[in-house]
């Protein structure tokens, strides 16, 4: 389980240093409404806080489409604060990142992806050797959209009946912030990317 792979003791630092930031980085994943909520909250107070960059991810497995929306901020811990409250109330998955990771770890990899490719990820990983370190993790407990799309070829009152229930699928999303040492970044990119799960490098968005 990710669970059992995070940083007990990363987490307890991360959880002491957020309290005593004056500004962290904060990640959030889940339904467009939820991730909308957010974005307008933090472009009201945008003194407060900054939207560093903004998703919309689609993917594809089998005959069904999950379609799940990510955001990155950085600002006032009180008004990360606020804004992870948004999130959980909605079902979203959110990540408190302190200046801690920033500073004692190499390489901060985001992935975000649902839960069992997430979880097919990690065991790649661990097949190919690949050495990482788990720093943080949350899940969605709302819903996330899927389709189905063979229903595009079937009857109208057909797709009218189905539709529905797949769209309300209880997928659960995992939102998990890893480090690498430099030689294995590019391999844990190419396993997401095969797994179709959403990876960016944290470092490239640190505020200068």
């Amino acid at each position: 389980m990710i669970e059992n792979k995070i940083k007990i003791l990363r987490k307890a630092a991360e959880v002491s240093t957020v309290q005593d930031s004056d500004y962290i980085w904060c990640v959030i994943a889940g339904n467009e409404d939820m991730v909308n909520n957010v974005a307008y909250s933090a472009i009201m107070d945008k003194d407060r806080v900054k939207v560093l960059c903004r998703e919309h991810v689609t993917t594809r497995e089998s005959f069904v489409t999950k379609k799940f929306d990510f955001i990155m901020l950085h600002g006032e811990t009180s008004k990360i604060r606020e804004l992870s409250m948004i999130c959980k109330e909605n079902g979203g998955a959110y990540l408190k990142i302190a200046p801690y990771y920033v500073k004692d770890e190499g390489n901060l990899l985001l992935t975000v992806g649902p839960e069992n490719a997430i979880k097919k990820f990690v065991g790649d990983c661990e097949k190919s050797m690949v050495k990482l370190s788990f720093l943080l993790e949350d899940q969605t407990t709302g819903f996330i959209e899927t389709d189905v799309y063979i229903t595009n070829i079937l009857p109208r009152f057909i797709r009218n009946t189905i539709d529905p229930l797949f769209k309300m699928a209880d997928v659960a999303l995992s939102t998990v912030l890893i480090s690498a040492e430099d030689e294995n970044v590019q391999k844990i990119k190419d396993i997401a990317k095969s797994n179709k799960i959403f990876l960016i490098e944290f470092n490239k968005f640190l505020k200068k």
